[in-house]
């Protein structure tokens, strides 16, 4: 990977996507899908992958255009984080779903685990070598975590959760490692069910995550959040789950704390790690100024030296409107580049 900026800037993962590819509407009306949800996109079943390719270019190019450091493919191509991924995996029933609640306590269709989990290919290489085509900038992609997948499936096969979480550590793991062969420079693995469901975190999710990450080489990070702020608009005081990833073996740790005005002295737990720091508030598509973001960067260098913080959203921003999602990057580096300024770099 090139040398980075001091304080780069990068997505968390996903930006919005078009009006004329999904129904917007509708997504947001609809929870995240587990399973698949073709009835959202707005183009004919074959004429959808060049289409969805069209669209991850206006993404690239937006995230270039704004002058963000480390680009993603912005996940144009899911209708979820996680369902792209999880429903092409073998040991899963996804035509006759079965049903887990969300952290919100919502039934929700998932994947049903009725054999071993397998990874009958690599899944998102395809993904990954379209986004270096396309970009002059180190690359980001995204993967579900292995106990986030577990709490959006029902289990039918193994013989308790912790079982079946180190049977999706296992494909993650596979996938993380052929992604860094094909060039990937940073992998992320979204593991929101950390924060959701601590308790069963603590006894065996810790533990499918280090497994996932088992012998990997190249810059990896955890995505912790509170949920999408369209869908879920309230915030709590702090993590649940934090300090136990200080002894993980990913590199980088992402959280958020522009909406929720994060009490940042959690980053002491972080010592070791570098922490994508959110600092665009999802919940509203009013666009920060350069000086609102970077005052809430400048409360994390208490804590935390520059050198160890990227500049990101608090999440993805899939549910952004467009011109929103654009103004919120471009005000991340703009802040960038007023305190590296201040900062003499």
């Amino acid at each position: 990977m090139s040398v980075l900026p001091l304080l780069p800037t990068s997505l968390v993962g996903s930006y919005a996507q078009p009006d004329w590819l999904i129904d917007r509407d509708r997504l947001r009306d609809t929870f995240p899908p587990r399973i698949r949800a073709m009835e959202l996109w707005r183009v004919a079943p074959e004429l959808l992958a060049e289409a969805q390719d069209d669209a991850t270019l206006l993404a690239i190019g937006a995230q270039r255009d704004a002058g963000l450091d480390i680009l993603t493919d912005g996940e144009i191509r899911r209708e979820s984080y996680s369902n792209h991924f999880a429903t092409a995996l073998e040991g899963v029933d996804i035509d006759n779903p079965g049903m887990a609640l969300s952290r919100s306590g919502t039934p929700n269709p998932v994947p049903r685990i009725t054999g071993p989990i397998r990874r009958p290919h690599p899944i998102q290489l395809a993904d990954l070598r379209y986004l270096k085509a396309h970009s002059d900038r180190p690359v980001k992609i995204t993967v579900p975590g292995p106990f986030t997948m577990t709490k959006q499936a029902q289990n039918d096969h193994y013989p308790d959760p912790a079982a079946a979480a180190m049977g999706y550590a296992a494909v993650v793991n596979a996938e993380v490692k052929d992604l860094f062969s094909a060039g990937a420079d940073i992998v992320q693995l979204d593991e929101p069910g950390l924060q959701g469901w601590p308790d069963e975190a603590r006894q065996y999710g810790l533990a499918a995550l280090n497994a996932a990450l088992d012998g990997v080489t190249g810059t990896t990070a955890v995505h912790l959040c509170f949920g999408y702020a369209a869908l879920v608009p309230g915030r709590p005081d702090g993590y649940s789950f934090l300090p136990e990833l200080a002894g993980c073996p990913a590199d980088q740790i992402s959280i958020e704390t522009a909406q929720s005005g994060l009490d940042l002295g959690v980053l002491a737990d972080l010592s070791d790690k570098t922490v994508i720091l959110g600092v665009i508030d999802l919940s509203t598509d009013e666009i920060e100024s350069v000086e609102v973001v970077a005052g809430r960067v400048r409360r994390a260098f208490d804590h935390l030296p520059p050198e160890q913080l990227v500049i990101a959203p608090d999440c993805g921003m899939k549910y952004l409107p467009m011109a929103a999602a654009a103004g919120k990057m471009r005000a991340m580096v703009g802040a960038a580049h007023l305190l590296r300024a201040e900062l003499g770099d």
